[in-house]
Formats: structure tokens, sequence, C-alpha cells
């Protein structure tokens, strides 16, 4: 009687290959964030912001005004209270401006944050240059501490002609819980 090993060898192979697939996907996975926030720099989509500190600009354009508009979120796992002191402020183009956000730690214990930014058009992203900002560092606050945190900001003038409203969106993450729930 003869042993087939045959499907055996078929069967190490299938395995083998199922294996590589599933490295790949997670390697994939893996370079994904990284590979898209260079595609975003390059493109200027997705309405992310540079956190280099801008220089201030020295000509002001009093021919016209865009309105600013500023939201605040908090991921799922931040137990913070945040919110800007105006919703929208109207600014000529390289006029420099600070506005507030209030923020308070509703928790018993530190807790330890990340704001990152967002510019609704995405066009207008590479446009909003901001000199001071929460969003340049992590932030701490103790158990219910509360701090308005501020953000300078001027429209570059280059802004072109047809934005005339731009959105400046703030989320906030608790870095503790983002590290634990990947």
């Amino acid at each position: 009687m003869s042993v087939n090993t045959e499907p055996k060898l078929s069967t190490a192979r299938l395995v083998t290959r199922l294996a590589l697939v599933v490295v790949a996907m997670f390697g994939f996975g893996y370079v994904m964030v990284p590979i898209y926030d260079v595609f975003c720099d390059i493109t200027g989509l997705n309405g992310k912001t540079s956190n280099e500190v801008a220089a201030v600009p020295v000509v002001v354009d009093t021919s016209r005004l865009v309105t600013v508009e500023f939201d605040a979120t908090l991921n799922e796992y931040m137990q913070w209270e945040f919110a800007p002191e105006v919703h929208k402020v109207q600014v000529h183009p390289g006029e420099l401006k600070t506005v507030n956000y209030r923020v308070r730690n509703r928790m018993d214990h530190d807790v330890n944050g990340q704001a990152v930014p967002s510019v609704a058009p995405g066009q207008a992203a590479e446009y909003l240059k901001k000199t001071e900002c929460f969003c340049f560092t992590q932030q701490t606050l103790k158990a219910g501490e509360e701090r308005d945190m501020p953000v300078t900001f001027f429209i570059d003038p280059e802004l072109p002609e047809d934005v005339h409203v731009v959105s400046l969106s703030y989320t906030f993450f608790d870095l503790a819980k983002l590290a634990s729930h990947p």
C-alpha cells in the first residue's frame, strides 16, 4: 500500500501562502497611516494643517473678508468639555487673530490629550496659518482643571478669491486611551 503525501504538501503550501497573505495585509495596514499622511501633505487633501509655527504676514488685504468658523469635538474616549468661545469670526487675509477654546477635565484624575486640527474646504488648509496653537503640544489637565487655550492664526492673502468661508475644527484625543484602544 502506498502513502499519498501530495495532499499534505499542497496543504502545507496553502497554509504558507495564507500566512504570507496575513503578514502582508498586517504590514500594509501598519504602513497605511504614514503613507496616507505623506499623500495628504503632498496633495493638500483631507484638510490637514501643518504643525509648524507660521511667520506673521506683512500685508493685510483689507479689500475682502473671510469668515472663519470654529468647531470642537472629542474622541469617544475623551471625557473633557471642549468648545470654542466664539463659533465664527470675520478676518481680512493677512490679519492676525486669536480665538480661545475652553476646556475642562471632567475626570477625577489627570488626563493627557492631543488636539488634531482639520480645515475645510481642504484646499484652504495650506492658507490657514497658525502662529500659536494648543495643537502644537500635548495638553495635560489635572482632575477638574479648566483652561482657556488660544489659537492665533491668519489667512494667507494668497487664499483663492472664491473661498469665503474656512472652517477650523479640532478633535481632542485622550492619549492614554488611544494607546490602549488602537
